[in-house]
């Protein structure tokens, strides 16, 4: 299976199943095209002759040689490659089994802001308001170590709602997993999630020696971030933490990392705007995620937004083009791309691994397959006391790869997105095997600016 593209003037191929990327020429990138519809060089040949014959440069013998070329490529595996990945699907997840490495530590069931298009319903979830006890973080940060296995690095997100609202036990959580770490052979790795509004010297300080990544939102232009970024004054936020925000990146240490977040939404699909807005503020390490809302809502992007989106993908990766070229780089989460490495086997059939090896974690201690599924009851796992008691939601998650969804059979990016969101597709269809649509979509564009960056840097076509 292949993918054919042009985008920033590159012809580019992509091979599904041995990663291969090819940057060609447009007459080879139509010649591949007529061998994918099953057509010989016999009948090739006189098509591209018939199609360029005008050209000098276009001969039968050269034809006849980028035939022989592309079919070396194919003869080594780097065009129309085999599936190999399927028969491993069955029983990569068994390699793993009861290891849990990363936990999200809702340590704040509320948040100081009321955001409209909030999944978890203003950071509550649905549910009642709380906050998470230092004896509850500790007996969750144990249960890790407990079901860690032999694994060495530890994931916590401190999460909520809003974790600077529990920001002492934040602290002490943190001092506890230093405490111990050494003993139990683990390293803890803590990423802080805030909307910055309670940020001061003392979060800065903290969060620059013990948080390997901080994850701040800020939807980008004054006006779009306070149309839903509001406090329950209906006060806009963007005031007050865009010099917190700025003021705790400056300061950040090399070895530390950072995101600036934001979310589109239906009032801002040209959200490429609120890229450049980040970028004039001093930021330079960003993502931008489509809303998570009911179809229903406000908020939700529209079948006539999509378009808008397609084509701010498409320009977004010609801008961080443009910008290395000028020594000016930023990164974009969604096209952070290794083409020659890149995940594992395991990783690219069986995706994130919510519900076996990462798990959310609620106030009281229960425990959710990840963040998006807190307080719904059908998904809930287990407890951080008794582990997991609940098998049967767990296996579902096990059992769910790129694999076991008939929708993502031919398709070209499969081993890239591993099947999606389990939540997005929960939400959209009512089961985690299903399929979001419109996040397919989106999904695909964002590869082929990915495949794209990377193929140009490699060519040396940014200096």
């Amino acid at each position: 299976m292949i993918h054919r593209y042009t985008l920033g003037g590159l012809y580019i191929v992509v091979d599904t199943y041995s990663g291969a990327v090819h940057v060609v020429d447009e007459i080879a990138y139509d010649i591949i095209g007529l061998y994918d519809e099953g057509q010989t060089a016999e009948a090739i040949v006189p098509a591209m002759l018939e199609k360029y014959g005008q050209r000098e440069d276009v001969t039968r013998e050269e034809l006849e040689d980028c035939c022989g070329q592309i079919e070396e490529l194919k003869a080594a595996g780097k065009l129309w490659a085999a599936d190999t990945f399927e028969p491993l699907a069955g029983n990569l997840k068994e390699k793993s089994a009861g290891i849990v490495k990363a936990l999200c530590l809702h340590v704040a069931h509320t948040c100081n802001l009321n955001c409209a298009y909030c999944f978890a319903s203003q950071g509550n979830y649905h549910g009642e308001r709380a906050v998470m006890s230092y004896e509850v973080g500790k007996q969750a940060l144990d249960f890790l170590m407990d079901h860690s296995g032999t694994r060495h690095n530890l994931e916590v997100d401190f999460f909520g709602g809003e974790p600077l609202m529990n920001w002492q036990v934040v602290k002490d959580l943190v001092a506890y997993a230093r405490s111990v770490e050494k003993e139990r052979g683990k390293n803890f790795r803590f990423t802080l999630t805030t909307n910055g509004m309670l940020i001061d010297d003392d979060v800065i300080d903290f969060a620059n020696k013990e948080m390997h990544n901080v994850v701040l939102s800020l939807d980008g232009r004054k006006e779009v971030h306070d149309r839903y970024r509001v406090d329950y004054a209906g006060k806009g936020s963007w005031e007050t933490i865009v010099p917190k925000f700025q003021k705790l990146v400056a300061s950040r240490p090399a070895d530390k990392t950072y995101y600036m977040r934001g979310t589109f939404t239906h009032e801002n699909p040209d959200f490429l705007e609120d890229i450049k807005t980040m970028l004039d503020l001093g930021f330079d390490e960003l993502s931008m995620e489509p809303v998570v809302c009911a179809p229903d809502d406000p908020a939700a992007l529209t079948e006539e937004d999509l378009n808008i989106v397609f084509d701010q993908y498409e320009k977004l990766a010609q801008l961080m083009q443009e910008r290395r070229k000028a020594g000016k780089p930023f990164t974009f989460y969604h096209y952070m791309l290794d083409l020659a490495g890149g995940p594992c086997v395991y990783k690219r059939i069986s995706g994130c691994g919510s519900g076996t090896e990462y798990m959310a974690v609620t106030p009281t201690g229960e425990l959710y397959p990840c963040h998006q599924f807190v307080g719904e009851e059908d998904f809930k796992l287990g407890d951080i006391w008794k582990g997991v008691t609940n098998p049967a939601v767990q296996e579902q998650f096990a059992a769910c790869n790129v694999y076991t969804r008939p929708q993502c059979a031919d398709c070209w990016a499969k081993l890239y997105c591993s099947g999606g969101c389990a939540a997005n597709a929960f939400h959209a269809t009512g089961s985690i095997q299903g399929v979001y649509e419109h996040g397919c979509d989106l999904f695909l564009q964002r590869m082929d600016g990915a495949i794209f960056l990377e193929a140009a840097k490699s060519l040396g076509e940014d200096g």
